[in-house]
């Protein structure tokens, strides 16, 4: 089957920091919903749809599943099946930081680690290198110097085109910053933080110091898990994620004065013309310093209702205001 000939045509497409990477406004992620029990022709039938629409970025990490290793299992195969003519229109991404394997060299990120993890993964997905390679969480016990070594190491060896990092705070991520630049290794390109209307932290701890280092941003959880879309406006769904005893969102935490935020920022989207999934997502994306933002879809639908933000991502000084009022920074 061939992709769309017009899948470039309407996708915006940013530049990552000072670098010369351009990513897809939107993204496609890979973590909870490409494991080894997700049904294969519906993963399938997500990458080529948010390929069709321009949809470049496939993003994963050694230990998404579950089970671990699963999901880039699942991607290796896809990309055999149906990407294997268009690997050089795509950027796949992958991490290293969290739980892998017994002993002690199976997580964090001393160099053993992040090269062999790397190793691992590129088998599972059968590609000679990925585009970004993230250290997906700081090791407060391994030197930050050999961590960041070790991602060098991998550009150098051609093993990934890009380092970055996930889940550093600000203060961190300029130490981080600071060391490859005084050691004139290969730039930390862009930073992965978790970032939603809920969870503003990176408005006053990260923004300012990934622009001063010329680092791209692309923001993981934009809908909170599914907290900010309207499926929990009228109770818990069996099919949501907080239904899901093994999800990532619980249900203690669709709480009374959640859901009623939520409302209040539906009406917005209403008037906007848009899904509340997609007025969060046109929201992170409202800031050019945030590069693209990183959607866990479950069907192909999901995927283009979430492509749809960008059909309207201005907003108005009295839209902000309002959205500021109920979630404040």
């Amino acid at each position: 089957m061939a992709f769309a000939d017009d899948r470039y045509d309407t996708m915006s497409y940013r530049r990552c920091g000072r670098t010369g990477l351009l990513l897809p406004a939107v993204s496609l992620g890979m973590w909870h919903n490409f494991g080894t029990f997700a049904d294969h022709d519906v993963c399938r039938g997500m990458m080529r749809r948010a390929f069709d629409l321009g949809v470049t970025h496939f993003d994963l990490a050694n230990n998404y599943g579950p089970e671990r290793g699963s999901a880039e299992e699942r991607v290796g195969l896809i990309l055999k099946e149906d990407f294997a003519d268009h690997r050089d229109e795509l950027i796949i991404s992958t991490k290293a930081g969290y739980r892998m394997w017994p002993g002690p060299y199976g997580e964090w990120g001393s160099k053993k680690y992040l090269v062999a993890s790397l190793d691992q993964s590129l088998k599972r997905l059968g590609l000679d290198y990925v585009d970004i390679f993230y250290h997906h969480r700081p090791d407060p016990n391994t030197p930050l110097e050999e961590t960041l070594g070790a991602l060098d190491l991998i550009v150098q060896q051609g093993k990934a085109l890009y380092a970055g990092v996930s889940n550093y705070r600000g203060a961190l991520f300029v130490q981080a910053a600071e060391t490859v630049r005084r050691r004139a290794w290969s730039p930390l390109a862009i930073h992965q933080p978790n970032y939603n209307m809920f969870d503003r932290w990176i408005e006053s701890d990260l923004l300012a110091h990934t622009e001063a280092y010329g680092a791209g941003v692309i923001v993981f959880s934009p809908l909170a898990q599914g907290l900010l879309t309207s499926k929990y406006l009228g109770g818990i769904p069996k099919e949501s994620r907080a239904a899901d005893p093994a999800g990532y969102v619980k249900v203690s935490q669709v709480t009374a004065e959640a859901v009623a935020k939520v409302a209040k920022l539906n009406a917005v989207a209403m008037a906007r013309g848009q899904s509340m999934a997609q007025l969060a997502l046109a929201w992170t994306l409202r800031d050019p310093r945030v590069t693209s933002a990183l959607i866990g879809a479950r069907t192909a639908r999901q995927v283009e209702e979430c492509v749809g933000a960008l059909n309207n991502t201005a907003f108005s000084a009295a839209e902000l205001a309002t959205i500021d009022a109920i979630c404040p920074a």
